[in-house]
C-alpha cells in the first residue's frame, strides 16, 4: 500500500524521528522478535503534549515506513491522516509509560516466545548469564490483567514500571523503555538475548547462579563496555547493516 510522504510537511525534528522509529521497527522484524501486527514500538514527541508516534494497526513491522506512522495524542487520537487506525491495547501501554515517564523517549514492547515463557516463570530472570546482569540491575514486574484495554490499569503500570528500564509483563512479554529509540533497542536486545539464555540452560544441568555484588556492578560496566556512550555506540552500526539491505523505512 502506497502511503503518501510526509517529509517536509512535518517539523525537521519530527521526521528523524519518524526515521528512526521505522528503522527501528524494520530492525525488530529483521531480529524475529514481531508478532504479526500485534505489538507496538512509539516514540515521544517533544513538547508538554504527551504526543507520540506508533505504528498503524494493520502493517507489520517490515513494512512500517517513516510516513505510515501515526501520531497520537494523549487521548489515542491521530493527529495525522492514515488508512489504519491505532490498536488500543498498545495505546494504553504506551500512553501509560509516556505520561508518568517524561525521560522516557521510546517504549518497545515484545511478544517473543522467549520472553512469554520467561514472563510466565514465577522466578522471573534469573541471574544466570551476563546479559541478565544488566536486566537484573534495573527490572521491574507487572502481573497480568487480560489484555491491556482498561485505562484502569495504567495506575498500576506505571507504578509498577517505577524508574525502570526494564519491565516484565507477567504472562504477557517484555517491555523496555530508553531516553532514546536506540536505548530502547539496545535494552530489548540484551533482555531478549537473557530470556533465550534462560530457556536453553533451564533444559540442561543445575545452574549456577551469578553473585549478587557482581550483578550490582553492572551498571558501572555497561558504560566501560559502550565508551560511555550506551546505544549511541552500536546504533550506527545497526543503521548502516539496514540501509545495505532496505532503505525503504525512510520513505
Amino acid at each position: 500500500m502506497h502511503i503518501p510522504s510526509l517529509k517536509g510537511q512535518v517539523s525537521d525534528v519530527e521526521w528523524q524521528l519518524r526515521v528512526d522509529l521505522a528503522a527501528c521497527y524494520r530492525l525488530v522484524a529483521r531480529h524475529g522478535w514481531s508478532d504479526l501486527i500485534f505489538t507496538h514500538i512509539s516514540a515521544r514527541l517533544p513538547g508538554e503534549g504527551h504526543e507520540f508516534l506508533i505504528n498503524p494497526y494493520g502493517l507489520m513491522f517490515h513494512e512500517i515506513t517513516a510516513s505510515s506512522l501515526i501520531r497520537v495524542d494523549a487521548s489515542g487520537n491521530a493527529l495525522n491522516a492514515s488508512p489504519f487506525g491505532v490498536n488500543k491495547a498498545g495505546f494504553v501501554i504506551h500512553s501509560a509509560v509516556h505520561a508518568a515517564r517524561a525521560d522516557v523517549g521510546c517504549v518497545l514492547h515484545t511478544h517473543t516466545r522467549a520472553g512469554v515463557a520467561v514472563s510466565a516463570q514465577r522466578c522471573g530472570v534469573l541471574p544466570i548469564s551476563q546479559q541478565s546482569t544488566f536486566v537484573l540491575a534495573s527490572l521491574a514486574y507487572h502481573d497480568y490483567e487480560g489484555v491491556a484495554i482498561h485505562d484502569e490499569e495504567k495506575p498500576r503500570l506505571q507504578a509498577d514500571l517505577g524508574d525502570r528500564t526494564f519491565l516484565c509483563l507477567r504472562n504477557h512479554g517484555l517491555l523496555t523503555v530508553g531516553t532514546t529509540i536506540a536505548d530502547a533497542f539496545l535494552a530489548m536486545y540484551v533482555f531478549e538475548s537473557a530470556c533465550q539464555i534462560q530457556i536453553s540452560a533451564q533444559a540442561g544441568g543445575e545452574l549456577i547462579m551469578v553473585e549478587p555484588a557482581i550483578v550490582a556492578g553492572t551498571a558501572h560496566a555497561m558504560r566501560v563496555q559502550t565508551a560511555g556512550l550506551g546505544a549511541q555506540f552500536v546504533w550506527p552500526s545497526l543503521i548502516r547493516d539496514l540501509e545495505r539491505s532496505d532503505a525503504s523505512y525512510r520513505e
